[in-house]
């Protein structure tokens, strides 16, 4: 038989666990989760709100791509561009604009404003597209549509 020791005489006292009325989590444990939640902040909302202004511009383009194929059907029709610039006044962050117009050409403008403040896209009758102005940060290319702050053309130009 083996014999019992009471392990209250040895020093010991029983872990407090769930059952038997644990009080909740230590100062420590809250600091360690609120150091790691901090950290994840830190990483992800730089990654979010690049992702935000990628998505933005895309609207931007798609709201330049629309407008250019109603002005196409309206020279169609009308063997001009001339009073075809009928563009949508706003595309969220971005303020659309014909600035150019003739018989033979257009120049539709999506000019950035509020969070996309600095941003120039423009479009022509030939499907040029140009990015002539950038925020800060940003790398600047003429010959496309930037995609990113490096100044990457966005895909399918």
């Amino acid at each position: 038989m083996i014999p019992r020791v009471d392990l209250a005489l040895a020093g010991f006292k029983p872990r407090m666990t769930a059952m038997h009325g644990s009080h909740g989590f230590s100062l420590i444990e809250l600091m360690v989760v609120v150091a790691i939640a901090g950290i994840l902040a830190a990483v992800a909302l730089p990654a979010y709100s690049k992702y935000m202004m990628e998505s933005k511009l895309k609207t931007a383009q798609i709201a330049l791509l629309n407008t250019a194929s109603t002005l196409r059907q309206f020279a169609q029709d009308k063997n001009t561009y001339v009073g075809g610039c009928s563009v949508p006044a706003t595309a969220t962050d971005f303020q659309l604009a014909c600035t150019a117009t003739s018989v033979t050409s257009y120049v539709l403008q999506a000019t950035g404003n509020g969070a996309m403040a600095g941003f120039v896209l423009t479009l022509d009758q030939n499907g040029n597209k140009a990015t002539p102005n950038v925020p800060s940060g940003w790398t600047l290319n003429t010959a496309c549509w930037v995609s990113d702050s490096a100044g990457d053309c966005t895909q399918g130009q």
